[in-house]
């Protein structure tokens, strides 16, 4: 059974970027008062739901109002590149005005495969203004887990994060599932970046010159269907923060960590397991604390004592200074008193001559050790104002770096923009061509198309590197047959025009995606034309392969505001009848129909 409570949440600060329109939904979108961009789409039941996409550090995940939706809708669970093969999704249900999150996730492999110091999974709820809610513990049975939980969020996108303990009040950066809205999710997207912490790696790694320790390999190994994964969390904190010397340096946070551990110990014993969960909780949470206390005062410690050896070695080279001295002074002294008795002293002054000679020796030597003790000191202080350097002047270089390629891509923006509109999406650069610049219910170029293709291409050549994916799209007039391998021929013509201008064959593909992805409504002419459109994707390495979210227009704004100005400056386009709809793919001809590249 699983007993995980959701842990408090951690509110951070929020960016607001541009919007997005999900392609699902069809109204335009409208300015919420809270200062982000929202839309709505209606349910079967006649109420809206907004829908918003949040972008978490560097990456973008959908998140979705279920404030009025009084019903329930599924989003999909998706894998990040630390772990691809993973999949699932999560069923949301409002109720009263609370949020009913029902997540199945499968192919997840465990958490220790990030660091020994990762021991579980958790799913968190990323807000649009930067808030992270710790929703709870997805325990692992084979390779598949399942979350059901309760929030009162209503607006939220769904992380998974391979945390240390199942209480972490904070994620980590091992993101390895994310969100994704599906076909048949209601509504429409906004985008809305989100700015949180994350607690980096190696914050629970094994601290050189700590104690030896071995987290929980025995436990894990044979207690793990029967020990709750929670009391092992707990049992796991409490060794590293023994390993890090807390007894020594944090033992009343070491106490109550312990003390913790006990209780839950006891309740285990006693089948307990509410309170088991509870106890642990706060074992783990105290064993932390414990531990970084300690490390911190050990580090301390380290510090006071390498300076009292330097204070014993100063004073112990003075006291050697002031015997030499002094024996010098014996030394003299013994000689004026042979001087009246040469013959007689001079066995004795022969004896004080070897001593005097074995003093300076002592004296030379704890000279010499000086010296070199200086030497090495003021060497390693170069060495490390060198290393200092060095990191500065990478982090310059990658910064620099960074900087030219954002350069890059606005400079590239602009060049288009003055041909064909053009926006800096996720994707890469979207140039966007109306169907005005085709032939009715054709794929060939107008003049006017051809000229603009080869200002694009003239520009393209100038940034080697690049990548272009050519899109094509349709109304919904017509058979899906027809649109598609209209869609498919547009595409494909103006890819073998690039290709004729000059850009690599292997750096252009095509596709055609019929009357999927609409701009517009199909109801209107005005709307149809709109959605007859070919989109140029332009992305590479040269310019960056994600772009900045920062002033990013939405989809929808963008394809509307260009559609509508071309259909403004062109005359009204004739509708195919029926049977030409039908009859038109059997009459192109053979050499205008090239296989779409795979």
């Amino acid at each position: 059974m699983n007993f995980r409570v959701p842990a408090l949440c951690l509110l951070l600060s929020g960016l607001v970027a541009a919007q997005v329109p999900n392609p699902t939904s069809q109204p335009p979108a409208e300015q919420n008062p809270n200062g982000y961009a929202q839309s709505t789409s209606t349910t079967e039941t006649g109420e809206t739901v907004p829908l918003f996409k949040v972008q978490v550090v560097s990456r973008t995940i959908e998140a979705v109002n279920y404030r009025h939706l009084g019903g329930e809708t599924k989003v999909g669970m998706m894998g990040t590149t630390l772990m691809p093969q993973a999949k699932g999704d999560a069923h949301v249900d409002s109720r009263h005005g609370r949020v009913v999150i029902s997540a199945k996730v499968d192919k997840i492999g465990p958490a220790s495969q990030f660091g020994p110091e990762y021991l579980t999974y958790a799913m968190w709820a990323i807000t649009p203004e930067g808030r992270a809610q710790n929703l709870g513990e997805l325990p692992l049975k084979d390779d598949h887990a399942q979350l059901d939980v309760t929030t009162d969020l209503q607006t939220f996108g769904l992380i998974v994060t391979a945390e240390p303990y199942f209480s972490v009040t904070q994620p980590s950066d091992v993101v390895v599932m994310e969100n994704r809205v599906l076909p048949d999710t209601k509504g429409q997207i906004s985008e809305v970046t989100a700015k949180y912490e994350l607690l980096p790696r190696g914050q629970y790694v094994k601290t050189e010159g700590a104690r030896g320790v071995q987290p929980l390999a025995e436990d894990v190994e044979h207690d793990h269907h029967k020990v709750p994964l929670g009391l092992l969390e707990a049992r796991n904190a409490v060794r590293l923060a023994q390993a890090a010397e807390a007894d020594q340096y944090a033992a009343d946070s070491l106490a109550k960590a312990q003390a913790s551990l006990d209780r839950a110990e006891d309740y285990y014993r006693r089948k307990q397991w509410k309170p088991v969960e509870t106890a642990a909780r706060d074992a783990a949470q105290n064993a932390e604390d414990a531990r970084v206390i300690a490390l911190r005062r050990r580090e301390q410690k380290s510090i006071a004592e390498a300076q009292e050896r330097e204070r014993q070695r100063t004073d112990e080279a003075r006291a050697r200074a002031t015997a030499a001295e002094a024996e010098q002074q014996r030394e003299a002294e013994q000689r004026a008193r042979a001087e009246d008795d040469r013959r007689a002293a001079e066995a004795a002054r022969q004896q004080a001559e070897s001593a005097q000679q074995q003093a300076e020796q002592a004296r030379q030597a704890a000279l010499t050790a000086q010296q070199q003790a200086e030497a090495q000191r003021l060497a390693a202080e170069q060495q490390a104002q060198q290393a200092q350097q060095q990191t500065q002047q990478a982090q310059q270089q990658a910064q620099q770096a960074e900087q030219e390629k954002e350069a890059l891509r606005q400079r590239l923006q602009q060049q288009l923009n003055t041909i064909l509109q053009t926006r800096d999406t996720a994707r890469g650069l979207i140039v966007n061509m109306s169907d005005v610049l085709f032939d009715t219910n054709r794929y060939t170029l107008k003049p006017g198309a051809r000229e603009k293709l080869a200002k694009v291409s003239g520009i393209l050549l100038a940034y080697p590197g690049l990548k272009v994916q050519v899109e094509g799209y349709t109304d919904s007039t017509g058979t899906p047959d027809y649109n598609q391998h209209l869609s498919e021929q547009r595409a494909m013509t103006v890819r073998d025009y690039l290709v004729g201008q000059g850009i690599n064959m292997n750096s252009v593909t095509a596709q055609g995606f019929g009357p999927n992805e609409p701009v517009a409504s199909n109801a209107t002419a005005a709307g149809r034309q709109q959605n007859r459109r070919v989109q140029m994707v332009v992305s590479g390495q040269p310019i960056g392969e994600v772009a900045s979210a920062q002033g990013m227009p939405s989809n929808g704004a963008a394809d509307q505001q260009y559609q509508n100005q071309q259909y403004q400056n062109q005359a009204p386009v004739s509708q195919p009848s029926q049977q030409q709809l039908q009859t038109q793919p059997s009459q192109m001809p053979q050499q205008q129909r090239p296989t779409v590249p795979r």
